[in-house]
């Protein structure tokens, strides 16, 4: 698994403080959530990556299946800790579902396709002293619509990778996010965060290289539909 590099994720803290920082998560624990659709071969490296990033802190994973048809769900129950199965919704209701579940007041949520390094779980989780949420942004941001989110409503926001689902949420938050939009990859959980007044903030970190075959399509279509998704998230910003 690619190795992230963290890029200025708590700034100047010091050791002391960081030490202090990472104590209090260890003190709080943290749930990891993620949802998958048809990744049996990615299941297992990324819980068991997990549980070696987080060893020694307390800690549960938790998979949200999307209905996948290559036994993704078989595979997640024998490795996660809490593993449902669902009708097929799409990521972002996923993703809120598994949260929903989380017994840990400290949540990140990660992709299941192991384009998110779960060595870098810590920087967000702990950046939470400050914020109710927090964005891992990747520092190169691949296509062109997800460059278009974040230099528009991703700026509105104050984050630089609009539709990076890789985030640490205090549980509090889960409680304020009511979905209407559809599918729109994340995007309305960020949305609504700020709208209802919750510290949202960033650390960057350099992320692995895009798999050649993402799940959501190829270039054109991968592009057309986060435009979809952007647009919606404007729609629900402003109304």
């Amino acid at each position: 698994m690619h190795k992230a590099s963290v890029i200025n994720s708590l700034g100047n803290v010091n050791e002391n403080e960081r030490n202090g920082t990472r104590q209090k998560v260890r003190g709080q624990g943290i749930s990891v959530a993620t949802t998958t659709w048809n990744e049996r071969e990615n299941i297992k490296e990324l819980i068991l990556g997990v549980n070696l990033a987080l060893r020694g802190f307390p800690h549960e994973t938790i998979v949200v299946d999307d209905s996948s048809s290559d036994g993704t769900i078989e595979v997640a129950r024998c490795f996660g800790d809490v593993v449902v199965s669902k009708v097929r919704e799409g990521q972002t209701k996923g993703l809120l579902c598994g949260m929903q579940l989380a017994k840990f007041p400290i949540i990140v949520t990660i992709d299941a396709d192991l384009e998110n390094d779960p060595d870098f779980i810590l920087p967000p989780a702990e950046k939470l002293e400050e914020f109710d949420l927090v964005v891992a942004s990747r520092t190169v941001v691949p296509r062109f619509s997800e460059k278009l989110a974040s230099k528009t409503l991703g700026k509105m926001l104050g984050v630089s990778d609009f539709f990076s689902n890789f985030r640490a949420y205090k549980k509090e938050t889960v409680a304020h996010f009511d979905l209407k939009g559809g599918e729109t990859f994340g995007g309305e959980l960020l949305v609504l965060a700020k709208k209802r007044g919750f510290r949202v903030g960033e650390v960057k970190y350099e992320a692995p290289p895009r798999r050649s075959k993402p799940r959501i399509g190829g270039k054109i279509k991968a592009n057309l539909r986060i435009i979809v998704a952007l647009l919606k998230c404007w729609v629900i910003y402003f109304v």
